[in-house]
């Protein structure tokens, strides 16, 4: 049974309340006091349902896929569904255009809810410190690197909410109900960054290498990778209007050195198959660094802790399944998989209006890089690795809006035995990675690349493009053939790539990933950290909105778009105390 002890402590419904002010005052009936947890096994408890407060997330609000956040709010995916209103506040965010503070009111739907849920995973990391620090080694000889793992979920969640929203409040274990209460979001860009830092600094001094035994814990190289993400992000500095000014050198060679120390570990490696990063079987892996964990049918909670985020995104029309078609790969992010005749990214004219990848003949006509078969469920092509399942049009639930393709990684089939479905909706016990092997590559190659070092990122990206190369068996059709011209090379400037100097470079470490990480959520989030947003994503619906007129008002306005309103309801419950974003 996978990690059980993760979510042995579910019934301490009262910790997931605190998360939001607006429960501050609120004790559940039957809910645990603080005094009931003093014994060391019980804090120990309480420890460990904070891996659980990271995981309690739903379809309508999720806090470990960003499918929601980062790619239906990017070039990646249209949002899908029944109809341009189902879950109308996903329309809002794939256009832009109509985002409000106020959107889904008092609703646990859309980003209101994240925030809230987010809360409630840092209230149970304060309540466990603050009980942790009432023991003493001898009483709870876990007791140090409890400590680091509660910092490292802290950061973990305040990480999101800061690429969420950008301006939250910020408040640690020692801050009383009454403090939390006057505890402003007025907190600096570089300050914010700052605290989410340090928390990972405490992790790494507290955690051990490794957690033998007990994979789903953090560890000490999972936080060396955590911070390098924070300061690769802040890297890149913002002034208040989200404009990016300037890249911090000083912080990019924190980056390389803590990303480093994890590469020369030797702890982690690439999958030999792309594929494992996305089947039950493979979970904690040699890629995965830290990763949300989850079980099926142990008692737990009904059906298990399963993964309930990705919810939407099973398909209408599929005989397995029966909901509900949401995250659709946009025609942007397949043509993306075209590569020229020496196997490289079609930079410049991958998506020219006319060139469209749509049917299956096309992607013979045209070379693919392979990742597309993992991606992307393409008419006629084996879905999920089944080839005696193709994927087909009639899947699609609003085949002439939204239709095409399907999206493929974060589903499973339902043969498989980590699936269950529980009412109209559908989860899965396969672990959501927060921080894979191929990231801490690509994003020291990304440090590299802008401290002036580009020959340095070049092996890191041929890394992650030679194991792309290595096509994975599983996609074959069921007479042994691949469904796709597969063509793909690693850079070898002078040979299939005229040079590789520092433009060069980080145009291609932008396009690997957006390959390797596509329909993962990573994607909006990129395009902020690199100040391009409003430029890649007004070019998007300037073509897209030609293929499919539902875009046509789409339009992302700058110095706004870049993040979410602070939930207009979060300034209600404080008296105003909180400040709205720009432009809400």
């Amino acid at each position: 049974m996978k990690n059980k002890w993760i979510y042995g402590l579910l019934m301490i419904t009262a910790l997931s309340s605190l998360g939001c002010k607006k429960y501050l005052d609120y004790k559940p009936q039957g809910a645990l006091s603080q005094t009931d947890l003093t014994t060391p096994t019980a804090v120990d408890g309480l420890a460990t349902a904070a891996y659980a407060g990271i995981a309690n997330d739903w379809w309508d609000a999720p806090i470990t896929s960003n499918w929601e956040w980062g790619s239906i709010r990017s070039d990646d995916a249209y949002k899908g569904g029944g109809d341009i209103g189902d879950q109308g506040q996903l329309d809002r965010y794939e256009q832009h255009y109509l985002v409000a503070a106020d959107n889904n009111g008092f609703g646990d739907f859309g980003f209101p809810g994240a925030w809230i849920r987010a809360y409630a995973a840092i209230s149970r990391c304060n309540v466990a410190l603050r009980a942790l620090s009432k023991l003493s080694d001898a009483q709870l000889p876990a007791r140090t690197s409890r400590i680091g793992e509660m910092h490292f979920l802290r950061g973990h969640m305040y990480f999101l909410l800061k690429v969420l929203f950008r301006n939250v409040p910020w408040f640690d274990e020692n801050a009383s109900n009454d403090q939390i209460l006057k505890t402003a979001n007025t907190m600096s860009n570089d300050s914010l960054w700052g605290a989410i830092e340090s928390d990972f600094k405490t992790a790494i001094t507290d955690l051990p290498a490794t957690q033998p035994g007990a994979p789903g814990r953090a560890n000490q190289l999972a936080a060396k990778a955590y911070l390098a993400k924070a300061l690769l992000y802040h890297a890149y500095t913002q002034d208040d209007n989200y404009n990016v000014t300037t890249v911090d050198p000083t912080r990019l060679q924190q980056v390389v050195s803590l990303l480093q120390d994890v590469v020369n570990s030797g702890n982690y490696s690439l999958n030999t198959d792309f594929a494992y990063n996305f089947l039950d079987g493979h979970d904690n892996g040699p890629e995965s660094v830290f990763a949300i964990q989850y079980s099926i049918n142990d008692g737990t909670a009904i059906g298990g802790r399963l993964n309930m985020s990705t919810s939407l995104n099973y398909f209408a029309g599929a005989p397995q399944y029966g909901c509900c078609a949401f995250h659709v790969p946009s025609q942007n992010m397949v043509n993306a998989f075209k590569t020229d005749a020496n196997g490289i990214p079609q930079f410049d004219h991958f998506n020219d209006l006319g060139t469209e990848m749509k049917d299956s003949i096309d992607f013979w006509n045209n070379g693919v890089d392979p990742r597309i078969d993992h991606t992307i469920g393409i008419a006629g092509h084996p879905y999920k690795y089944n080839a005696s399942i193709p994927y087909a049009h009639s899947w699609e639930r609003l085949s002439g809006v939204y239709g095409g393709f399907g999206t493929m990684k974060e589903l499973q089939l339902a043969s498989c035995p980590c699936f269950k479905k529980l009412g109209p909706f559908y989860g899965t016990s396969v672990n959501m990675d927060v921080i894979r092997y191929d990231d801490v590559l690509l994003m020291l190659a990304e440090a590299q690349i802008q401290l002036n070092n580009p020959n340095a990122a070049l092996p890191l990206i041929n890394q992650v493009r030679a194991r792309a190369a290595a096509v994975s068996p599983l996609v074959k059709r069921t007479d042994g053939t691949y469904p796709s011209n597969y063509r793909i090379s690693t850079y070898q400037p002078g040979v299939n790539i005229p040079t590789w100097d520092k433009a060069t470079a980080f145009k291609a470490l932008q396009w690997e990933r957006r390959l390797e990480f596509a329909m993962e959520g990573y994607r909006f989030f990129d395009l902020v950290r690199w100040g391009i947003a409003d430029q890649v994503m007004n070019n998007y619906f300037a073509t897209e909105k030609v293929r499919h007129p539902f875009l046509l008002n789409a339009q992302f306005k700058k110095n706004k778009n870049e993040y979410f309103p602070i939930p207009q309801e979060q300034i209600v419950f404080t008296n105003g105390l909180y400040n709205q974003n720009k432009g809400y």
